[in-house]
């Protein structure tokens, strides 16, 4: 297929490349120049613009917030005005279930199709096109969008046929992973203080009890405290709790927990962890345990 992907983030890359891997014909738009050299050599073609990105059967946009999915889809050149009748613009950015909503209505209005895909999973993940993708759109639009869904994923859950259920989906995923990280930093600082080695107290954790990647990966990182290269940042996983609580407002869905984390968020930010990876709010609680590293 003839698809444009806009986005060159830690994410965007790695998926894009697979897309060329697979055999499609892509055209990659970033705003920041350089990030497509190597997608580039690889068989790919730059776009100059939105609008030239747009020219194939699809679009693919995975993009920070709504902010720069917004951006991309609307204005003289944006997707919604250069993607031909009949395309499709599939999100895997995570966005919130609002502009899901308004994505789906103008890509309607314009004769276009459109699929929310937010995929759960690292850069490592997407480079090795082992993402887990999370779908909701039109049957029809579905099965389109589904060559391009398994170049960069292992497997594909399809969740509903409206579009805002995948982002919904997706952010009750990243909720549960912030509140993940927090209380396993919790538990590990508890340890901690109590003179067991928090490396040991991971390992018997994650032997036993919750024998699972994430608390594997995200474990391993808050007990070597290693948060400077950052893959995902405080401020996105920050956004993303956002996103999730106005989405309960909406729905008139309590979250509590995510009310903590929001505050817990604000705390990090107010030390100057902002750019850090977002497991360094799993070391707060050894901070405020007075644990000094």
């Amino acid at each position: 297929m003839k698809v444009g992907f806009i986005g060159l983030g830690n994410m965007g890359v790695g998926m894009a490349s697979n897309l060329v891997k697979a055999g499609h014909e892509v055209t990659a738009y970033n705003r920041t120049p350089g990030r497509d050299e190597a997608l580039v050599a690889a068989g790919a073609k730059r776009a100059e613009s939105v609008g030239i990105a747009c020219r194939g059967e699809a679009v693919v946009t995975m993009l920070a917030d709504d902010r720069a999915v917004e951006a991309v889809t609307f204005g003289e050149d944006g997707i919604c005005a250069r993607l031909p009748k009949g395309a499709l613009h599939i999100s895997s950015s995570t966005i919130s279930v609002a502009m899901a909503e308004r994505l789906t209505k103008a890509h309607e209005a314009a004769g276009q199709s459109f699929v929310s895909a937010p995929v759960f999973g690292r850069p490592a993940a997407a480079a090795a096109a082992k993402l887990f993708v999370v779908a909701a759109g039109s049957p029809d639009s579905i099965t389109r969008a589904m060559p391009i869904l398994d170049a960069f994923g292992q497997k594909t859950f399809v969740v509903s046929d409206t579009p805002k259920a995948a982002s919904l989906v997706k952010l009750g995923g990243n909720f549960l992973l912030g509140a993940m990280i927090e209380s396993l930093g919790e538990a590990m600082a508890l340890a901690e203080k109590g003179g067991v080695d928090r490396h040991a107290f991971l390992d018997v954790m994650t032997s036993t009890l919750f024998d699972v990647p994430v608390y594997r990966s995200y474990g391993g990182l808050i007990a070597d405290r290693n948060f400077s290269q950052a893959t995902f940042t405080a401020t996105l996983g920050a956004k993303d709790i956002g996103l999730a609580l106005a989405a309960g407002d909406a729905l008139k869905a309590p979250l509590p927990l995510a009310s903590l984390l929001r505050d817990r968020f604000l705390t990090l930010f107010a030390s100057g962890g902002a750019d850090l990876d977002w497991c360094s709010l799993g070391a707060l609680a050894a901070r405020d345990a007075g644990i000094q590293d």
